[in-house]
């Protein structure tokens, strides 16, 4: 089977935006005191007529706060869109996502968790044990966020992960910003193979000095899943979208627009 051929469409939405004061909080030492807006994107990916959700972005009730809300290490959340009305632009419901993926826990990537009652929810059993242990705010989380998502249907995996067998879209372990942190490798039929990077790297700065936020769980682990998406992405000529790369997202056309 072709697995380029099984994706008929990505589109991307946004997920709100988080601000900093000081961009050192993820390239600790450099960019000392320099203020910073980062993108936060979702993926919505059409597969053999099945929609695949790659994280929720920010809270959708934060788009009545227009100044945002500091929500943690002092990182400023904003919402510009709901993910709901984007998802209905595209005439997409939330019953209608047939699975969901979270590269990990944090407000700007689980935020509408809750949206989506229906969905299988993949899950790395790292990540799944620090969400649901005994004190998951000493990893940035907030678990009134993604509660509801124990009463989804649910696959736990550990390490990598072909999701429908095909090639076509494979979870990557990518731990170190958090405990079970992942990516995400997909087959377009025309644009060839992306890595959605998630926080593996925040940006392609970091990314190509290794640059290991203050915040990351495992700092060893960070560098290690770098090597490892490094790797890949000679090995298979890959592009890699970096979720928190606001320049490189401007580039990108975002939903109602979808990319092949």
């Amino acid at each position: 089977m072709n697995s380029n051929a099984c994706i008929e469409k990505v589109y991307i939405l946004d997920g709100g935006r988080a601000q900093v004061d000081d961009a050192s909080l993820y390239s600790p030492g450099i960019n000392v005191g320099i203020p910073m807006v980062l993108s936060c994107n979702a993926y919505l990916i059409r597969h053999r007529g099945r929609w695949l959700l790659w994280d929720t972005g920010t809270q959708d009730d934060l788009i009545a706060e227009p100044e945002g809300r500091v929500i943690a290490h002092g990182i400023r959340g904003t919402v510009r869109q709901t993910l709901a009305a984007q998802l209905a632009d595209i005439g997409v419901g939330p019953h209608d996502i047939d699975t969901l993926v979270l590269s990990h826990a944090h407000y700007d990537h689980a935020g509408n968790s809750r949206l989506f009652p229906r969905a299988r929810w993949i899950a790395q059993q790292a990540e799944y044990d620090a969400m649901f242990g005994a004190d998951p705010t000493q990893f940035g989380y907030r678990p009134e966020l993604y509660a509801t998502l124990l009463d989804n249907p649910r696959v736990v995996v550990d390490g990598d992960y072909d999701v429908y067998g095909d090639d076509a879209v494979r979870l990557l372990a990518t731990p170190g910003h958090t405990p079970g942190h992942c990516s995400l490798m997909i087959r377009l039929p025309r644009s060839g193979p992306v890595i959605l990077s998630g926080d593996m790297a925040h940006n392609r700065f970091n990314f190509r000095c290794r640059c290991v936020p203050s915040l990351n769980a495992d700092e060893t682990a960070t560098r290690a899943s770098m090597e490892k998406i490094d790797r890949l992405q000679r090995a298979t000529q890959a592009t890699v979208w970096f979720n928190h790369d606001t320049e490189q997202s401007a580039t990108l056309p975002h939903a109602p627009r979808w990319i092949v």
